[in-house]
């Protein structure tokens, strides 16, 4: 009976990890894209057990446990400490090219606005952009955070969609778009840094793949590839910020990446797990922050709790210019950009069509 339990599990881990590569946007099956560390854990106790398993069984979980563990860490391994760096460490004394910028996913129902604010107040970030704010939330925010980020984007919403951008550097250009679907916002606005300069900065949060909220995945993925597109089309020093709702290593975020040209801060440096802050045994990295090769690192974390099913994530980046030639930049190939431009027509065409 053990042994074939432990290849009951092998063949799970299995069908969950071919799944992942199934070129389609149903929700059950783009969520097999999510627990690649835990599908690792669970591959690597099928190889340990399969050791105790007895013939003829015990080959078979073996190979099985094996090869799921040698994929999964392969995506994983971008996301360590283990690969080079995507974005390149900032060098001292370039404060006034730098933002610090602070995301949180503060989940509408969650009255702990004291906890986000000490984090504000004791980190001071140039920026700070919240996810499932509501009016209730714009009321606290306000009234912490007018007098230093007097720069506000504010669209408080009750349908765990609201959005708010506070800053102390000056907003410019500013736009409110709701680009897929037309209850779910995002902002485009023009950053003025403190030495004059500007880039642009794109928030977002799509709708997630869950039976809760989407069928399908096609929504997310439109509005996350449209924003690429664009971004590529501009070729402006940009940054993407926000809960994207997909995971750094997903297929979406991957082709985000080489549609866009971003980059990728985690790279090379850790998955900085964001989601789900009660539950440490399933976490994933959903809030993201995404630069052009124009930015370094100077530095990047992720803080405590604030009584959110997210964590929030804080970074500090720097406008270098002049090094943009130290970073890589990912490309699309031509089916990549097919495949991009159909996922955008059938977003907008399901869209028009609910």
């Amino acid at each position: 009976m053990f042994s074939l339990i432990v290849f009951g599990v092998a063949i799970v881990v299995l069908a969950v990890t071919v799944l992942a590569r199934v070129p389609v946007h149903d929700w059950w099956v783009r969520a097999c894209e999510f627990p690649r560390v835990q599908i690792a854990a669970l591959a690597l106790l099928v190889l340990v057990c399969s050791v105790w398993s007895e013939a003829p069984w015990q080959i078979p979980s073996a190979l099985i446990g094996l090869g799921v563990l040698l994929w999964q860490c392969w995506r994983i391994a971008p996301y360590t400490r283990l690969w080079p760096l995507q974005v390149q460490a900032s060098e001292p004394g370039q404060e006034e090219r730098c933002i610090t910028l602070l995301i949180s996913n503060v989940l509408t129902p969650n009255r702990d606005a004291p906890a986000l604010i000490a984090h504000i107040k004791q980190h001071q970030p140039d920026v700070v952009l919240t996810l499932e704010s509501d009016d209730w939330w714009q009321q606290q925010l306000d009234e912490a955070l007018a007098e230093d980020w007097p720069h506000a984007v504010r669209i408080p919403l009750d349908n765990l969609y609201g959005m708010h951008l506070y800053s102390r550097l000056e907003l410019e250009e500013t736009e409110v778009s709701w680009l897929i679907q037309d209850d779910i916002p995002s902002i485009h606005t023009w950053l003025r840094l403190k030495n004059g300069e500007r880039v642009k900065f794109h928030a977002l949060h799509p709708r997630p793949p869950a039976p809760s909220e989407s069928e399908e995945s096609l929504w997310r993925d439109a509005e996350l590839l449209l924003v690429g597109k664009e971004i590529h089309k501009d070729g402006e020093p940009t940054m993407v910020a926000g809960d994207l709702n997909d995971v750094a290593w997903s297929r979406t975020t991957r082709q985000f990446c080489r549609v866009s040209g971003m980059l990728d801060p985690r790279r090379g440096r850790g998955m900085f797990s964001t989601f789900h802050a009660h539950h440490w045994f399933m976490r994933w990295p959903l809030d993201h922050i995404f630069v052009s090769e124009h930015f370094t690192l100077s530095h990047m974390e992720r803080l405590a709790d604030v009584g959110s099913d997210h964590f929030p994530i804080l970074a500090t980046l720097c406008f270098r210019p002049s090094r943009s030639e130290e970073h890589e930049n990912p490309q699309a190939d031509a089916e990549e950009w097919a495949d991009a431009t159909e996922t955008i027509r059938e977003g907008k065409e399901n869209t028009q069509s609910d």
